[in-house]
């Protein structure tokens, strides 16, 4: 029996004689001395401030589904997108990131260390600025999306919440930042929670990043609504599977950190290996999510490509 052909996977990408490159969780990152910076979607998996795994496709899937929503959203929030010269990058304008990762919440969710589930499970409920009711379940709709900002962790740090007033306070946004990000994410949420229902989908939560460019003006960065800065329910089981007690259907990022929480502490044990035929199902998971998100079909790179090669090739004319 033939085994099938191995899917390709771009674990990290060099570019030699390119400046200004900076490796991320998930991106290679590359500023041009015009401004622009490049940004290419690795297949690296993080999460708990780590790197779990590389999943074929995951770069490709990330870039395309973050670029029909940039293109969805256009309307609400300028975002910093100049162009796609590669299915694995977007070039963009080079922004001072604030300090601040705005996260939106709909459901009691989530299974890392500043997820509101996991501090109402721990038995808090003034979190964020905002006051849970008692007898909330797991995955419970919650009355309105609130905002869970967290500050944003650079060099490997770790994001920790953040209440508004504890961000004015400290001087991480001004008060007129905090009211247009704010303000932003919630007109974003609230487009996707739509487009996404419309596909049989439930946005449970997702989160945004923003930054300044060189004339003050905050611009939507990093990527929207994807499967790795969003938590993805399926609608029709969502009532009958929350009733049982049971987690949601879904195709996000949950699907490999469940499995790697369940046997370890994850922040600080090392991470058991993953095995080949998870990461070949979160593969298909990633590419299910792409095509389920926008409507359109997935074009894989051939069986063999070499990715990297591709991409260094598409940016040849960026070199100079």
């Amino acid at each position: 029996m033939t085994s099938p052909p191995l899917r390709p996977i771009l674990e990290q990408i060099d570019l030699p004689g390119f400046p200004g490159h900076y490796r991320g969780k998930v991106r290679e990152n590359y500023d041009l001395a015009d401004g622009r910076r490049i940004l290419i979607a690795t297949d690296r998996l993080s999460a708990f401030d780590r790197i779990l795994a590389a999943i074929p496709y995951k770069g490709q899937v990330l870039t395309q589904t973050a670029r029909y929503w940039f293109e969805k959203t256009a309307d609400i929030c300028p975002n910093h997108v100049l162009e796609y010269p590669d299915p694995n990058v977007v070039v963009g304008r080079r922004l001072d990131i604030l300090p601040v990762e705005i996260v939106v919440r709909a459901f009691l969710a989530g299974t890392t260390g500043t997820s509101i589930l996991t501090l109402y499970s721990q038995g808090a409920r003034d979190m964020y600025g905002v006051r849970l009711p008692d007898g909330l379940r797991p995955n419970q709709r919650l009355p309105n999306a609130i905002l869970t900002p967290t500050s944003k962790a650079f060099d490997g740090g770790h994001d920790e919440p953040l209440s508004p007033s504890e961000i004015l306070d400290q001087g991480l946004l001004s008060p007129a930042q905090w009211e247009e990000v704010s303000t932003h994410a919630l007109a974003l949420f609230e487009r996707g929670q739509a487009l996404a229902a419309e596909r049989g989908l439930i946005l449970a939560d997702t989160k945004y990043e923003f930054g300044l460019d060189p004339d003050g003006r905050i611009l939507l960065a990093d990527e929207i609504h994807t499967p790795d800065s969003s938590r993805y329910w399926m609608s029709d089981s969502y009532e009958q599977r929350f009733e049982a007690g049971h987690r949601p259907d879904s195709f996000d990022k949950d699907f490999v950190r469940s499995w790697v929480s369940g046997r370890c502490d994850p922040y600080v044990d090392p991470i058991p290996a993953i095995p080949p035929e998870m990461i070949e199902q979160t593969s298909d998971v990633y590419v299910d999510a792409f095509q389920r998100i926008t409507g359109q079909a997935f074009d894989p790179p051939p069986s063999g490509e070499d990715i990297a090669a591709r991409i260094r090739r598409n940016l040849a004319a960026y070199a100079s």
